[in-house]
């Protein structure tokens, strides 16, 4: 029997336990990005939360099957597009090849499938035709309307009455729409947009029925988990929604899971607000192991705050794991085997009990800030083991294969190589260090001394060990 995993299920506002639709498989949506300027922070939080989803499952000894769609096909796209005189597609196929070098920078897996709104007209015409054959949605001068009163559980995800929609929601405006809540399936072309050929003329997509219509090709009815920003509850999701089920007259999918937003102090990050931090920028100043640690230390669900010198702050305690793992995997080299003691075994024991631990956390609605905490509790237990002279090779192996498991394959923090710096600088600061040990026999502590301050200005920091320099940023 597998492990019992609990979700929070956004539509019961319960957590629930997982139940997969087919024994042994998990089958995931997550709503992507809309391609149209840089990848920032807040892109990422998604796609790690959901990697290391992935990643549990898979480690439960589930087949995962992930799919998460390019929005390549919209309004900020074409206007980018219009602004710098080149086609749509092409201003969507250069961020989303930005998008997935930032993840692979990142360390999140690939998805199985990437499908994009430019390459699944086919099967979005056939759906907004179901539901026009099936009365929820009508046509209009050769634009094609969802008819929200068609649905009765209309507001079931946000937990709004039609009637009483929360106040400053604003629906678009249109003369054409039957209903104010009405939304839009099919866009009448317009000059120098994209557009392909349909029953109801030239046109393209609206934004909410791509996600139903690739949902359905890659994973069929009644999927386990849809995800995404806790931002697209409402409209987007309360719309896929309405029109998937009542095409198929099925639950979408059985769990909705969403992520919390991050914000800047008082702010949601947002493209629209012009408050992005490039994720680019900041893989190229910050280690991949810090900014996931950054990134999983909340629990999904909340919101994530960011600010100046927010990762520096985040990085002592990353360090200190990152350092404890290495100088475990060091001193593993000098273990020694023998007959275990009871010292030994009850270190053993414990081991294996916080190991539980991390499992449960990530049981309990895949809660990586609790399954952190354990990991800072064997870092603990496993150095006041080795600080009361613990050498047993089976201890320190156990500890070792605890951490490179839980913080390295599966949250994905753990960077043992000295974080960003990459192979020519690494030669150099081995170099520096041997020249500084040249000195220190020659007695020369003054000039040492200069090499040791003057790296610590530029953020390395040099430790004299028994085992001779360590650095590290």
């Amino acid at each position: 029997m597998k492990q019992e995993v609990r979700v929070y299920n956004t539509l019961t506002q319960e957590k629930e336990v997982f139940v997969p639709r087919e024994p042994g498989r998990v089958s995931i949506y997550v709503c992507g990005v809309t391609p149209y300027s840089d990848t920032h922070l807040g892109h990422a939080r998604p796609s790690v939360v959901w990697d290391v989803i992935v990643r549990f499952f898979q480690w439960l000894g589930y087949e995962t099957l992930l799919v998460q769609n390019f929005t390549d096909v919209d309004d900020k796209i074409i206007q980018r597009a219009l602004s710098e005189g080149v086609p749509a597609l092409e201003i969507s196929k250069r961020y989303i090849a930005e998008y997935l070098e930032s993840m692979d920078a990142l360390g999140v897996r690939r998805a199985d499938h990437y499908p994009r709104v430019s390459q699944h007209i086919e099967e979005i015409i056939a759906l907004v035709q179901r539901l026009i054959d099936e009365g929820h949605a009508y046509a209009v001068d050769g634009d094609v309307f969802f008819s929200v009163a068609s649905f009765e559980e209309y507001g079931k995800l946000s937990k709004q009455k039609l009637e009483e929609l929360r106040e400053g929601t604003r629906f678009e405006v249109d003369p054409k729409k039957r209903g104010a809540a009405d939304f839009a399936l099919w866009k009448a072309a317009k000059p120098g947009e994209p557009a392909w050929d349909s029953p109801w003329g030239r046109g393209r997509p609206g934004w909410h029925i791509e996600c139903s219509a690739m949902s359905l090709k890659y994973l069929g009815e009644e999927f386990d988990f849809h995800g995404g920003g806790s931002d697209l509850i409402f409209p987007h999701h309360e719309n896929e929604i309405a029109q998937s089920e009542a095409a198929t007259g099925r639950p979408l999918a059985r769990h909705w899971v969403h992520s919390g937003m991050i914000t800047l102090k008082d702010a949601k990050m947002s493209k629209s607000l012009g408050n992005i931090v490039s994720l680019q920028r900041l893989l190229q100043e910050y280690p991949r192991g810090l900014l996931r640690f950054y990134l999983l230390s909340t629990h999904y669900r909340s919101e994530l705050e960011y600010f100046q010198g927010k990762l520096e702050e985040m990085a002592k305690g990353w360090s200190r794991l990152n350092d404890s793992a290495r100088k475990l995997q060091e001193d593993l080299a000098q273990g020694q085997n023998g007959e275990l003691t009871g010292f030994d075994q009850e270190v053993l024991e414990n081991l294996a009990r916080l190991e539980g631990e991390i499992v449960e956390a990530l049981s309990d609605d895949f809660n990586t800030a609790m399954a952190m905490g354990v990991l800072f509790d064997l870092v603990r237990e496993i150095n006041a083991y080795r600080h009361k002279g613990g050498v047993h090779s089976q201890v320190l192996q156990k500890a070792w294969d605890v951490l490179k498991l839980w913080a390295g394959d599966i949250l994905g923090i753990l960077q043992l190589e000295q974080g960003r710096l990459d192979g020519l600088t690494d030669g150099l600061m081995e170099l520096l260090l041997s020249l500084r040990e040249e000195l220190r026999r020659e007695r020369n502590f003054a000039l040492a001394d200069r090499i040791r301050d003057g790296l610590a200005e530029l953020g390395v920091v040099v430790e004299d060990t028994p085992q001779g320099p360590r650095w590290k940023v």
